[in-house]
């Protein structure tokens, strides 16, 4: 009969029994089995449910829309200083930033704190900067300062169906929800746990893996290394 067990695996096995001295037959075959089919269960807190790994999960809720949604947002560019609306500017005679009456709560104050702290700003008076401004009311000055408002940008970007989080890309969402709504499992713990469904496909798998002819396949091969010897007499009585 052709052995099982790899040289590798081997060592993963032997390394896990060193490691986990009270370890039973049937826990160190789960072990085996999730190296050979490099099963990584994950846990999805939400729907209390365990799949076989964080692939096939993600592949299910992306087929289901539950992963994430693709929306548009608008991107503004900045509020205009001055409008057809303005009727008087606050201008700063240093750099030429403008406050309009209508597109500024207070105006005046903020001109006044502009210019106090203007980089091109070097008049001083006492030691201090002077806070010099200009007022118009003239419509024909005010209309200079008018500039037409770009239009906004649509982006395409997508939501967490989860959070509700905005994330730049399909993948950004993907690495958030694994990183951060997933809980990474042994096939141990999922075999020892009653709190959590498993997902249909991957309770096929465990069923297809844990029968008696290929429990019993493990152990000969098992048999066939000395190393297990000692274990095998313990497991077998």
């Amino acid at each position: 009969m052709k052995n099982l067990i790899t040289l590798e695996m081997k060592k993963e096995l032997i390394n896990y029994l060193k490691k986990h001295k009270k370890t039973d037959l049937v826990t160190l075959y789960l072990c085996y089995v999730e190296k050979k089919f490099e099963t990584h269960p994950i846990l999805f807190p939400k729907e209390k449910t365990i799949y076989q790994n964080i692939d096939s999960l993600t592949k299910l809720l992306e087929e289901k829309e539950g992963l994430y949604r693709e929306t548009h947002i608008h991107v503004q560019f900045g509020q205009p200083t001055v409008n057809e609306e303005t009727q008087k500017i606050y201008l700063c005679p240093f750099t030429g930033k403008v406050f309009g009456d209508n597109t500024h709560p207070n105006p005046q104050d903020a001109i006044y704190d502009w210019v106090s702290t203007c980089p091109e700003n070097t008049e001083k008076k006492e030691g201090l900067r002077v806070k010099r401004f200009f007022v118009s009311e003239d419509p024909e000055i005010i209309k200079n300062y008018i500039s037409e408002r770009k239009k906004p940008l649509i982006k395409v970007v997508y939501s967490s169906a989860i959070t509700g989080k905005l994330f730049h890309s399909k993948e950004a969402v993907i690495e958030d929800f694994k990183k951060n709504h997933c809980k990474p499992m042994t096939l141990i713990e999922v075999q020892n746990q009653n709190r959590f469904e498993i997902e249909e496909h991957f309770l096929a798998f465990l069923q297809s893996q844990l029968t008696e002819e290929k429990i019993s396949q493990f152990v000969e091969s098992l048999a066939q290394i000395k190393e297990f010897a000692p274990y095998l007499e313990k497991w077998l009585g």
